[in-house]
């Protein structure tokens, strides 16, 4: 099957999986299945479909699967919305919108993939410059200083900003990685590469996550300094890195545990949230009895205990950081596992198509930005199951929010640029070239 239809093939089942879980949802309580419980499913099926073509003719050899996977996991978002806020599946829906049109105009402006290379610098310096306005004129939220207002609009910017560092790292490291991996001087035994090369990463680096701290989002900080490690161990294959980046993140995490009192709350209520189940430890433990509650198979859509009697939600964030735990309840742990799959096989899929690129840049974007959608699954997902503490960033194209699903439509876009490019390269590669009679070879 051709890579496009392909696409579409897994793009159907998916639309079908939507309108399916909104007419359970939409018809509950109720013993006909109305025809406007079946408008949610053809909308998104319509506008996916939109996309499909458009890529299709932007890019047309890219990978077919993470296209469908990412429509599943946002259409499925706004259903779990929906069940709890349906106000909020409104504005999500309308963020989806855009954010597929951004997806598309970057597929359209960056076509020359390469170009951004180009242009490092810059795009390092925005990046950083939105940090900046981020810890300026930010507004501190639940300890974290994240939101950016214009009007009554929010914008996490630093969502936007993780990905032009990405590329900016990306493209740095594919100048620089020969020399990052040979040693000029040995300090206590270990060699060091040459500190000029090194520094302006290092730079743009420190600053990045010194901006990240006076935002308080330790979070994002955590996603920056991971990814990171990841890219210079894949662009140099120095172990170095990695023990070194280790090293410096766990005195990083001591200092800050006793610096900001949210990060020690946090840190203690994962360690033990019965000192205070009312209070502080509400809310993870509550997620616990909903993931419980869920069993095997689930309750079923519109069936779990997800509001109270008022219409409020039972888990405080829970259309944000705690969606999966609505998903756990509803769809069991059949439902959590389904979901966890799709994001390694997103990460599974954006690690092949840096293996297949024929070039160093595409090859570190696409392992930089898939590093940055697989670490930011596992920080919420374990987050929300106590197996790490809780870091208060979102879902990827799951949980509510606007910068979010519209940053990770964007991640997408590149991402596809990139297999583009590989795609392409590797079947020049594998074209025989016919010489005609009379040429010469």
């Amino acid at each position: 099957m051709r890579t496009a239809n392909r696409e579409l093939a897994l793009l159907l089942p998916a639309m079908l999986l939507t309108t399916v879980g909104f007419a359970i949802v939409y018809t509950r309580g109720s013993e006909t299945l109305s025809a406007a419980s079946l408008v949610y499913g053809a909308f998104f099926l319509g506008l996916f479909a939109v996309v499909h073509l458009a890529r299709r003719i932007l890019v047309p050899h890219t990978d077919p699967y993470l296209l469908p996977i990412t429509a599943l996991l946002s259409t499925l978002g706004i259903l779990m919305i929906y069940r709890l806020n349906a106000p909020l599946a409104l504005q999500q829906a309308l963020w989806l919108v855009v954010g597929l049109g951004v997806f598309v105009t970057v597929l359209v402006v960056f076509r020359r993939f390469r170009i951004l290379s180009d242009y490092k610098y810059l795009i390092g310096m925005v990046g950083v410059g939105l940090l900046l306005v981020t810890v300026v004129f930010g507004r501190e939220v639940n300890g974290a200083r994240l939101w950016v207002y214009v009007g009554s609009i929010g914008f996490q910017l630093p969502e936007l900003a993780k990905i032009l560092l990405m590329v900016f790292f990306a493209a740095y490291l594919c100048d620089v990685r020969e020399l990052l991996a040979v040693s000029t001087r040995r300090i206590l035994g270990i060699g060091i590469p040459p500190v000029r090369y090194l520094m302006p990463l290092l730079v743009v680096w420190a600053f990045s996550l010194a901006l990240l701290i006076f935002m308080k989002d330790l979070g994002t900080s955590l996603l920056f300094f991971s990814a990171m490690l990841a890219l210079l161990y894949v662009a140099t294959e120095r172990p170095f890195y990695v023990v070194v980046g280790i090293v410096l993140f766990a005195a990083g995490a001591y200092v800050l545990y006793h610096i900001f009192p949210h990060v020690r709350i946090r840190v203690d209520i994962w360690l033990n949230p019965w000192v205070d189940p009312s209070g502080r430890g509400y809310q993870i433990l509550q997620s616990l009895f909903a993931l419980a509650s869920g069993g095997l198979l689930g309750r079923g859509l519109g069936e779990g205990y997800l509001v109270t009697s008022s219409g409020r939600p039972l888990i405080p964030a829970s259309e944000t950081d705690f969606i999966f735990s609505a998903i756990g309840e509803e769809l069991g742990l059949v439902g959590g596992i389904a979901i966890i799959l799709l994001y390694l096989i997103f990460v599974y899929r954006g690690l092949r198509i840096a293996m297949a690129a024929g070039d160093d840049f595409s090859r570190l974007v696409a392992v930089g930005l898939s590093a940055i959608f697989g670490i930011q699954a596992f920080l919420i997902l374990g987050g929300v199951t106590k197996l790490i503490p809780l870091t208060g960033i979102t879902l990827p194209f799951v949980s509510y929010g606007g910068s979010s699903i519209v940053s990770n439509f964007a991640l997408l876009a590149l991402l596809l640029l990139a297999g583009e490019r590989a795609v392409q390269e590797e079947e020049t590669v594998r074209t025989p070239v016919i010489v005609g009679v009379g040429e010469t070879g």
